[in-house]
């Protein structure tokens, strides 16, 4: 079998990728889905046309390969973490949206958790912080507000899962109910230590352990295609939320290494080994991954509005037209000429945590013009993976000398000089991008042995680009604190 197949379930869209012995990509394919805004501050997917788009775009890859499933040795998923869907065991059906991560309609309900002094136990318990972004709340919202939901879940009907869960249980059809360790850890639902649901913790939330999936490794046989879709019970052998998918693909296999992912959000982790490190600085303990009963943890800051700013320019403002030509056009000015970009449409993530918070644009002046904004938004996903870099120096009470940059739009070269002057620190891209796909790629291989070992893994990997930063230090630091200055203008918009 000559190939693995790679499924990259996004925010905004569904993508397969199959690779080949040497991790290079032999043929992809990709659907967007739409984004459902209730209200604002709610974000909603529907569960269906994920399942759709996806499969959709297995049979595009396998096509535009020449391929068919008796050539795919194994099955490696990434996935949107904290995104949770909601389905009828019986008939597979999804009985409501899913909600998205972005979605901030439980702000009220975490800030009266914290107000009950519950937030330390539980960032002890979990290593999260409590925050509409994580599962747990949303599964309580929806339980609470839906009688039909509730009832399922009486009758032991209910299932409920992130989109790992979601995938598999498709392409299963039913067989498989199961996540893995690094998707379950972003649920607040689950021990850190142990690894396990939390009894304490469900009943907290209200939520029964019936409804929700078995835990397995990250990589291993933790399931089956069914032959009616693959002809075979193909292995799927790898599974990983998205951005541990990433720091596997990235090849941070040792303590202290670090990267940042530049997709919608912008998502920064750092390896920490096999114990999980508590953040003083509202930074994510999270799990990385766990291979042949290993666990092994990261510290990590996300950051909600990254390359879905870039879109917001494209979308809403419609000052560019596809998301490639904002470089070319942010590259007609030099600098922003003082304008601040501040991209808080869902709020602010670490290391702020501010759900009622919202995006503003500062700083303009008569002469501001398209080119000026297209800068400053650039500006504002790496002033923001900045803060996060931060953070995450004073918890591992080390310098970043180095970050391996991976994404979308870390191919857009004027915004990772930008993270290198602004980080004062190297910032390295692989040729190949795409290193969600690719870390859930590894992990589904040595699952099933179609690579033997981590070593022979990062022989594969060719870099493309190394970016040093070239801003003298007085200038960096009046950047960053011109830009907290913008930050605090934001902070608490929606508290009344």
């Amino acid at each position: 079998m000559k190939y693995i197949l790679s499924l990259d379930q996004g925010t905004t869209s569904s993508r397969s990728i199959l690779f080949d012995k040497k991790g290079r990509i032999v043929a992809s394919d990709q659907y967007e889905f739409p984004q459902i805004y209730p209200k604002p501050g709610w974000v909603e997917h529907d569960p269906q046309s994920i399942w759709e788009t996806q499969k959709k775009s297995i049979e595009g890859a396998l096509k535009s390969a020449d391929a068919s499933w008796d050539d795919v040795a194994a099955v490696g998923i990434a996935n949107q973490r904290e995104t949770v869907a909601f389905w009828d065991k019986e008939s597979g059906e999804p009985i409501c949206n899913a909600i998205v991560w972005q979605d901030r309609r439980t702000a009220n309900y975490c800030s009266q958790l914290k107000s009950d002094g519950r937030e330390d136990w539980i960032q002890e318990t979990t290593g999260l912080l409590l925050d509409p972004y994580f599962s747990a709340t949303k599964i309580k919202w929806i339980l609470e507000n839906s009688k039909e939901i509730r009832e399922l879940a009486d009758a032991d009907r209910l299932a409920i899962g992130t989109m790992d869960t979601w995938l598999i249980w498709n392409l299963s059809r039913g067989a498989s109910h199961v996540t893995d360790v690094s998707n379950a850890s972003r649920t607040l639902l689950m021990n850190l230590r142990s690894c396990q649901w939390d009894e304490e913790l469900l009943q907290l939330f209200g939520i029964p352990k019936s409804v929700l999936p078995q835990i397995v490794d990250s990589s291993g046989e933790l399931a089956k295609v069914s032959p009616k879709i693959s002809d075979r019970e193909t292995p799927i052998s790898g599974i990983a939320g998205d951005q541990q998918a990433a720091l596997f693909g990235q090849l941070c296999f040792e303590k202290g290494m670090i990267k940042s992912t530049y997709g919608t959000g912008c998502f920064i982790l750092m390896q920490v080994g096999e114990k999980p490190v508590a953040s003083k600085n509202r930074l994510l303990s999270t799990v990385a991954w766990r291979v042949n009963g290993k666990t092994e943890y990261a510290l990590e800051g996300s950051v909600f509005i990254g390359g879905a700013a870039v879109q917001w320019l494209r979308d809403e403002l419609r000052i560019i037209e596809s998301a490639p030509e904002v470089e070319e056009l942010a590259s007609q000015v030099e600098d922003s000429g003082g304008v601040f970009v501040v991209p808080a449409f869902t709020g602010l993530g670490a290391p702020y945590w501010d759900p009622y918070a919202r995006g503003a644009v500062l700083g303009l002046t008569r002469g501001s013009s398209r080119a000026h904004i297209a800068r400053a938004t650039l500006d504002g996903i790496a002033y923001q993976v900045a803060d996060v870099a931060e953070a995450m120096e004073q918890d591992a009470g080390s310098k970043i000398d180095s970050l391996q940059a991976d994404g979308g739009a870390s191919a857009n070269n004027i915004l990772m000089q930008t993270q290198a002057d602004l980080l004062a620190a190297k910032v390295s891209r692989p040729k190949l991008v795409e290193t969600t796909a690719l870390g859930a790629a590894f992990l589904a291989g040595l699952g099933v042995g179609f690579w033997s070992s981590k070593e022979e893994l990062v022989e594969l990997i060719e870099p493309d680009r190394e970016f040093e930063p070239s801003l003298e230090s007085e200038e960096r630091t009046r950047k960053l604190a011109k830009w907290r200055k913008a930050v605090d203008r934001v902070k608490d918009w929606e508290t009344e």
